[in-house]
């Protein structure tokens, strides 16, 4: 079956051409603000993320701290048939994803001939988060999940008929025993190589299963 183009403006756009515009009007956008639509954004992302990665989600309430659980079940785990992690998700759009947090090709060496490290982003957390984000030892591990996005909403989606673009991306960390150094927020180093995806979330859940963190 072939599908038309889609219409690039939706219903509000009227046939191009007519009035001699430069393009469709911009959508009547809701009031709320942005800091609740990236916190909504970053779910949808989480949720996508899960489901195909084979994952069920379960959110606390009221939570302490921890936004979501995630737990996998497989024949392979050695520790349960089913283990669980802890997400804490936050979303910030003050980063770029390019160059900023892109690892480039191929990564300069040291002086000495050591590998350079690999590319990280800033990101500031109040000390009461990451307290509760590198507490060790834990009986259910926690990881950071930290999503950049443009800063207009305008360039948040782009839909079509076999993909829907979601902008720009999360990354995860594991902060156990990370040290609070700020007086009230610490500075946390992000690794740009570690996306979240469902390939990603798979394979933390199967070395926890086995017994190891993630």
């Amino acid at each position: 079956m072939a599908f038309p183009r889609p219409e690039p403006g939706g219903l509000l756009s009227g046939p191009a051409g007519l009035s001699g515009a430069p393009g469709p009007p911009a959508p009547a956008r809701g009031s709320l603000a942005t800091t609740a639509c990236m916190e909504t954004l970053q779910i949808g992302y989480l949720h996508a993320v899960a489901a195909a990665a084979g994952c069920s989600l379960a959110q606390p309430f009221p939570d302490h701290g921890i936004d979501w659980h995630l737990s996998h079940t497989a024949p392979g785990h050695t520790t349960d048939e089913e283990v669980t992690i802890k997400v804490q998700l936050k979303c910030t759009y003050q980063l770029g994803p390019r160059p900023a947090v892109q690892p480039p090709p191929r990564a300069p060496a040291h002086p000495a001939g050591r590998a350079a490290p690999p590319p990280t982003f800033a990101f500031t957390l109040d000390n009461g988060h990451l307290a509760k984000l590198a507490r060790t030892p834990v009986a259910v591990h926690r990881i950071l999940v930290v999503m950049i996005v443009p800063r207009s909403r305008d360039d948040w989606l782009r839909a079509g008929h076999d993909s829907l673009h979601l902008r720009h991306c999360c990354y995860w960390t594991n902060l156990a025993g990370h040290p609070v150094t700020g007086r009230r927020r610490t500075t946390v180093r992000i690794p740009a190589t570690r996306v979240f995806d469902d390939r990603a979330l798979c394979e933390i859940m199967t070395r926890v299963g086995a017994g190891g963190r993630p």
